[in-house]
């Protein structure tokens, strides 16, 4: 028993004898979850980047909504057109998302407060955007994304308020 001891190679500086492949086995338990992390770290950077997006995109189209919203042919009778502003958005938005056909926008008219100077009630253009939001790198999906998680989709609703552009009839 004590030569068999003898006989064996001495172990190196910090290893027992006999842990061979300690580092492989390290290496396949901490690199799943080494890439896991990496990806979950580009996943929310990718996030970061369609949020801007769309909140940029919602901005323009309620830009755009409240342009054309107002009163038309220079008459103050003339009530506010959310349909027109929803027609002119919505061209607006093909434009911008010309492949994307799950991104959609309505805009609706909220009344804000009496002006008491120009005898008219306010108007707001309530827009809200739906974007879906593609998730690209694996695992993070199961985090992240909206049932169903196979389809790698995050939903994201914005709503953008934009005053409706009166002239003032005085």
């Amino acid at each position: 028993m004590r030569m068999k001891r003898l006989l064996r190679r001495p172990a190196g500086a910090g290893q027992l004898p006999g842990g061979r492949g300690q580092v492989t086995i390290e290496l396949l338990l901490v690199l799943p979850v080494f890439m896991l992390l990496l990806f979950f770290i580009m996943e929310i950077g990718n996030m970061g980047f369609q949020t801007i997006l769309a909140h940029h995109c919602a901005y323009e189209l309620a830009r755009i909504g409240s342009l054309t919203a107002g009163p038309h042919g220079g008459n103050a009778r003339t009530a506010p057109s959310a349909g027109t502003a929803n027609m002119k958005m919505k061209n607006a938005l093909r434009k911008m998302f010309p492949t994307s056909p799950g991104v959609r926008v309505q805009g609706s008219l909220v009344d804000t407060v009496y002006d008491q100077q120009a005898f008219t009630s306010g108007q707001d253009l309530l827009v809200t955007l739906h974007y879906p939001a593609r998730l690209i790198f694996p695992g993070s999906n199961y985090f992240l994304a909206d049932s169903p998680k196979g389809r790698h989709i995050k939903r994201m609703v914005i709503k953008v308020r934009m005053p409706v552009e009166k002239p003032y009839f005085r």
